[in-house]
């Protein structure tokens, strides 16, 4: 559900006075209140986790084949599309990064195939192309969709309810050549709380609407409670079924102001025959429309606003991506 995920050295950075002021604020109550059941790291080891998580973090960015590097988000209508640099084609690529002509996008439905123009080398997943068939990631079939390459740029096709995409990646995208780093909080075990997951009535949906404006109906496994300062908290979570866990998207009072206004993503692994879970907001990270305008990112459902403010984990990024 995620995608693109690949270690260069994270960097942290000061946090502003007022985040502070906001972090020992909200602390200060979490550790008076006892109905909120924090707890802190297993280990010292928790901080050295947190870092490699943050490596990959960094480089699911950053790498060759991170966010950053989206230059384009082609919206491939029914039918014939020209695919080029040429400012009259259908898809339009980067002027200098492809051929004027690149070749043709041939859409019905939900099937796309590529034909690309005389005296244009092009490949499909490292085998050279003459016309082939455009595997999306809504085929099902197959685990990724089709990697199209056109000299320096590498395409995937989207298949977004009705509507199919072509997401362009460029390694020499600006975004990603004055990439500034990722900033986060300073590590703060009571922000690693325990909680409770209660499990959904059989074919139970979340309603997720994505920047697109396109609601999608997703099935939900249940929802995780727990108590920040006397407050019962609850997150109205989906099955990640890339990486074997519960997955959150979630907005808190701090939006907008110190981290992400269109909220943040979190990872919960699956509860035990309990039902306990731990949710570890150092680990809430931001999501890639953070970083691109070429990202489809889901928002966070309405019942995923918090009521307090979570000073913990990824803050907003500096490069001024809004």
């Amino acid at each position: 559900m995620l995608g693109n995920r690949q270690r260069l050295t994270p960097r942290l950075v000061s946090i502003f006075d007022s985040r502070w002021i906001t972090a020992l604020f909200v602390c200060a109550v979490t550790l008076l209140s006892t109905a909120c059941s924090s707890i802190p790291p297993a280990d010292p080891t928790a901080t050295d986790e947190w870092h490699e998580w943050q490596a990959k973090r960094l480089n699911s960015m950053a790498g060759t084949n991170g966010w950053t590097t989206l230059v384009g988000l082609l919206w491939v209508n029914e039918g014939t599309n020209t695919l080029g640099s040429d400012p009259a084609s259908d898809l339009k690529l980067p002027e200098g990064r492809a051929p004027k002509t690149a070749g043709l996008v041939i859409r019905t439905g939900t099937q796309a195939r590529f034909i690309p123009a005389p005296g244009v080398t092009a490949t499909l997943d490292g085998a050279p192309v003459t016309d082939a068939m455009l595997r999306s990631d809504g085929d099902g079939a197959e685990p990724e969709p089709a990697v199209l390459a056109l000299g320096p740029l590498r395409i995937i096709t989207l298949q977004r309810s009705e509507r199919m995409a072509l997401r362009v990646k460029d390694p020499e995208a600006p975004t990603r050549r004055h990439f500034v780093g990722l900033d986060y909080y300073p590590y703060d075990p009571h922000w690693r709380i325990e909680g409770r997951f209660e499990p959904a009535a059989a074919y139970h949906t979340l309603k997720v609407t994505d920047v697109t404006g396109r609601v999608k109906a997703e099935p939900s496994p249940g929802t995780i409670v727990f108590t920040v300062a006397g407050q019962e908290q609850r997150l109205d979570v989906l099955d990640d079924d890339e990486t074997y866990d519960l997955w959150a998207v979630f907005r808190d009072q701090t939006a907008g102001k110190t981290t992400y206004g269109g909220g943040r993503f979190l990872h919960v692994a699956l509860p035990g025959p309990d039902n306990r879970v731990v949710i570890d907001f150092n680990y809430a990270y931001s999501p890639p429309c953070a970083f691109t305008s070429f990202a489809t990112c889901p928002l966070p459902p309405r019942q995923n606003w918090l009521r307090i403010p979570v000073p913990a984990g990824e803050l907003k990024y500096r490069g001024g991506h809004e």
